[in-house]
């Protein structure tokens, strides 16, 4: 559990009347048939699993407290322990898992399994859950009309699950009266009353650092009364704060280590002096001195602005402190002295020196590395950001690199030689230039659209540009147009216009473009005219920014005609400018722009159907990403390699890479790449055969509204869609997303546009109508390209001829379909084709892969080719950014399919039937 202490639990609660009134009111509701959602927050210690425990034993309807599993990161675990803990037998848990994860959802599940009746599920440390499992949640959360109350715990540290209407109930400390009752319940050992009084003193009503200690004085000999110094000594609030300090990033550890070991007067005695005014009073820190040593011990900066967003941390530049200070004393508790001394030692460098002097600012490169394999400071940054200590640039002056993204609170004007010194106050940031803050902004904005909340990102962005308008105006044009990147993720086309300094639809053009070149002014207008439908007012502006930026050896300027060319549907001009942007931040070693410029290519490669090329460039870029820090464009990275996968049939390798999209991407406002994880899933259950399903998942994407998905690609979700829908029986909903597909194709923003109109409404017609809508099909596919989309429509008329047994005119449309989905790799839908034509009475051959790899889809013929080679499911997993639990689901398939028992017997027969080896992953 998470902040738990690692004691027994108090018999008895305190203090808690109210929460536990407010459960009996749900369990009431409950027993009347009406469900609803309560939620318990507390930090570590304060007994948020003590109070389900008890909500359990006084519930008059049945109630259960499931625990997070200790296999959170595995898809499903969450929902596997719920349904286990009311299941009666191990199958009847198997098969309510299996439609929790179908359309029927979590209630469907609990409806299976306790019909009618009244539950109390008592959820405990919701943040630790897996995402699949808190994504199932959520939706049935939202939509709970079953006899279910439910109680979900979380830490106080993360941010509450988004169910509307629920109330939130947070565990705060107990009173004098309550902190005495409970340390006469735990204390084994009778107390003085001068010590009695300092416990409580000290332990200021935490209910955990009060069990921990009354726990650790009945073990001494003198029940504590010899104790000099504070009685909550921090080995043991180490143990109450164990599970949230093992929650942390390692980053975040260090960075937390840092500011609590800075704080400290006197660091050789292993805590503050007492003459200094009490165990909890520290000298303030100031986040310059931690940043400027953060990289020393392996540290990015953007840790600090997370600890601070989080409230694990609280003040301003000038004097960082701990939202809990029995928190700073338990990260001390698991730092040895000697090396507190060494840590200290980077905030005291000699005079006039900056903290940090004299040390590396990164870990020694690795014999051979390259260059680029230093951790960027700020990811993402363009080259016009200067770094700190820039020649020109004054100390007063230096901006924090990287240092965050939400605020401007980290901006040092300085180093110091101390860990303390003067506190000015916060307004002083105010009299630094505005290109020096409007720098900083711009790092802090990249930083957040790396890794954030991309409308945290889009508000800072706008904030750096007005502030670098008029002193670096290239600059502002950049933070604009990653203003505006940062909106498209976010799905929001009016702060995109906004962003581009047009005012919204059809407002006042203002900022930084107003005065820019004509390249400039022409991605403005054209981006403005079509992002409000503007079409004809677009084409030609952006052609030219296509024409001219698409020839420029700076990335941003290839970035941005990218950007253009896939606004204008030209997919292949796409691909061209955004792999010369590849080659041009490969040759300058551009590592933290890396994985933006592979998040680009891989997409416009996904538009223009080059599939495998697309996954090759997203597997890269997803380890770019993530050596970075960027989890945004990680995010990205998951959810192209979902819809590549969905291609190939690949349904564990989708919900894997699927399943990591949306948990980021949920989280951070990504609206773009969960519509493309969503879309992912459902053409993974279509090409399944599950219609229905895959109509549900893909209903709310082609929608307007909130609910709906991406702007920019809810028109192109349509065709499958209706595809979906017309097998599950919902011509009406197919009907009325095809119209309006219609108006959206007669734009000719897609060249793929008019042949999937035409196999929808192929789809939708009866009679000889549909056969003419086919072959019309067909028809706009050979002048549009995309083989895979051609075969899918070749394979749907091949079905609606074979159908109305018409056999012999459907074997020519099933083979063609079939050889394109062999070539393409798309097992599952060559599969389809293949029945179906098996169906016609005409020949099925058989793929042309020779020796036993024939017999493998190309996500197990990689598997087994390193295998062979000798790597360990570990090491496969990272090179083909999957789970080890994926792998080995593999891996089985594998073994079965080639008849196979052992590792070692698959690379002996893999070597006989290749010759030299077999090798697949290339």
């Amino acid at each position: 559990m998470s902040g738990a202490p690692r004691v027994a639990a108090a018999p008895r609660l305190y203090d808690r009347t109210s929460e536990l009134a407010a459960v009996a009111e749900l369990s009431a509701r409950a027993a009347a048939g009406t469900g609803a959602v309560l939620l318990l927050t507390g930090g570590p210690g304060t007994g948020r699993t003590a109070l389900l425990d008890q909500v359990v034993r006084d519930s008059r309807v049945r109630a259960h407290r499931v625990a997070a599993p200790s296999g959170n990161r595995v898809p499903w675990s969450g929902v596997r322990a719920l349904v286990s803990a009311l299941a009666p037998t191990p199958s009847a848990a198997r098969r309510a898992l299996r439609t929790a994860r179908g359309p029927g959802g979590v209630p469907g599940a609990l409806a299976a399994l306790c019909p009618g009746e009244p539950l109390l599920l008592c959820l405990d440390d919701h943040h630790l859950w897996d995402a699949h499992s808190r994504t199932a949640l959520d939706a049935a959360w939202r939509g709970n009309t079953g006899p279910w109350a439910w109680v979900v715990s979380f830490a106080a540290y993360h941010r509450p699950p988004d169910v509307p209407g629920a109330r939130l109930l947070s565990l705060g400390r107990l009173s004098r009266e309550g902190a005495r009752g409970l340390l006469d319940d735990v204390c084994r050992v009778p107390l003085t009353a001068s010590f009695r009084t300092r416990l409580l003193d000290e332990a200021a009503g935490h209910p955990g650092v009060l069990t921990a200690t009354a726990a650790r004085v009945s073990a001494e000999p003198e029940g504590g009364d010899g104790t000099s110094g504070p009685v909550t000594d921090d080995a043991s609030l180490s143990e109450v704060y164990r599970g949230l300090l093992d929650s942390l990033p390692a980053e975040c550890g260090r960075v937390l280590t840092l500011v609590a070991v800075a704080g400290e007067p006197r660091p050789d005695t292993g805590r503050p002096d007492p003459a200094a005014g009490g165990p909890d009073v520290v000298r303030p820190v100031r986040a310059d001195s931690v940043l400027a040593v953060a990289r020393a011990v392996r540290a990015s900066p953007e840790a600090l602005d997370r600890l601070v967003a989080d409230g694990l941390l609280r003040g301003t530049r000038e004097a960082l402190r701990f939202d809990d200070p029995f928190l700073r004393r338990a990260v001390l508790g698991t730092v040895p002295p000697s090396r507190r001394r060494e840590l200290y030692a980077l905030f005291v460098p000699p005079t006039g020196a900056r903290p940090g002097a004299g040390l590396p600012t990164a870990p020694p490169r690795p014999p051979g590395a390259p260059a680029e394999a230093e951790p960027p400071s700020a990811p993402g940054a363009p080259a016009e950001v200067e770094p700190a200590n820039a020649p020109g640039v004054p100390a007063e002056a230096e901006p924090a690199r990287g240092a965050g993204h939400r605020s401007d609170r980290f901006r040092a004007p300085g180093g110091v030689g101390e860990p303390t010194g003067e506190v000015r106050a916060p307004e002083d940031a105010r009299g630094l230039p505005g290109v020096v803050r409007g720098r900083a902004e711009l790092a802090r904005g990249l930083a957040g659209l790396g890794d954030g909340p991309v409308g945290d990102a889009h508000q800072v962005l706008l904030l750096a540009a007005s502030l670098l308008r008029k002193g670096a105006p290239e600059e502002a044009s950049d933070a604009r147009f990653l203003a505006m990147e940062a909106a498209w993720a976010a799905g929001d086309p009016e702060a995109c216009a906004t962003a581009l300094g047009g005012g919204g639809f059809g407002g006042e053009r203002t900022g930084p473009f107003a005065d820019a070149d004509t390249v400039e002014r022409d991605f403005r207008d054209g981006m403005c005219a079509a992002l409000a439908v503007r079409l004809e007012e677009a084409r030609a502006p952006l052609a030219r920014v296509v024409t001219r930026d698409g020839a420029s050896d700076e990335p941003r300027r290839l970035l941005r005609a990218g950007a253009a060319a896939l606004v204008l549907g030209d997919a292949p001009a796409a691909v061209r400018v955004h792999t010369r942007a590849l080659a041009t931040v490969r040759a300058t070693a551009g590592t933290a722009l890396l994985p933006r410029v592979l998040e680009h290519l891989a997409y416009a490669e996904l538009r223009a159907g080059q599939h495998e090329r697309a996954a090759a460039h997203a597997r890269e870029g997803l380890r770019t990403a993530e050596f970075t820090g960027q989890r945004n464009a990680a995010a990205h990275q998951h959810a192209v390699l979902a819809l590549a996968a969905s291609v190939r049939g690949d349904a564990p390798a989708v919900v894997e890479h699927a399943g990591r999209a949306l948990g980021t991407a949920r989280a951070h406002g990504l609206v773009q790449a969960t519509t493309l994880a969503e879309w992912s899933i459902a053409r993974a259950e279509l090409a399944g055969g599950l219609a229905a399903q895959a109509a549900a998942r893909l209903a709310p994407l082609v929608g307007r509204g909130p609910r709906g998905g991406h702007f920019a690609l809810r028109m192109l979700v349509v065709p499958c869609f209706v595809e979906a829908a017309c097998a599950a029986g919902r011509e009406a909903d197919a009907c009325t997303a095809a119209e309006e597909f219609a108006v959206w194709a007669g734009l000719g923003l897609d060249p793929q546009a008019p042949a999937q109109l035409a196999r929808c409404r192929a789809l939708l017609a009866g009679g000889g109508e549909s056969a003419d809508w086919y072959r019309e099909a067909v028809r706009h596919h050979e002048e549009s390209g995309n083989d895979f989309e051609r075969a899918r429509t070749l394979l749907a008329y091949g079905k609606w001829l074979r159908r109305r047994r018409r056999l012999v005119e459907a074997r020519g449309p099933l083979s063609d379909a079939l050889v394109t989905f062999e070539r393409a790799a798309a097992g599952v839908w060559a599969d389809q084709a293949r029945a179906e034509l098996r169906a016609t009475g005409g020949a099925v051959g058989r793929r042309a892969v020779p020796g036993a790899a024939g017999e493998l889809t190309p996500q197990q013929q990689r598997i087994a080719g390193l295998v062979a080679a000798g790597a360990t499911n570990h090491e496969i997993a990272d090179r083909l950014s999957l789970s080890p639990r994926t792998v080995d689901h593999h891996l089985r398939n594998v073994f079965a399919r080639l008849g196979v028992r052992s590792r070692v017997e698959l690379s002996g027969l893999l070597s006989r039937t290749t010759g030299d080896g077999h090798r697949s992953d290339r």
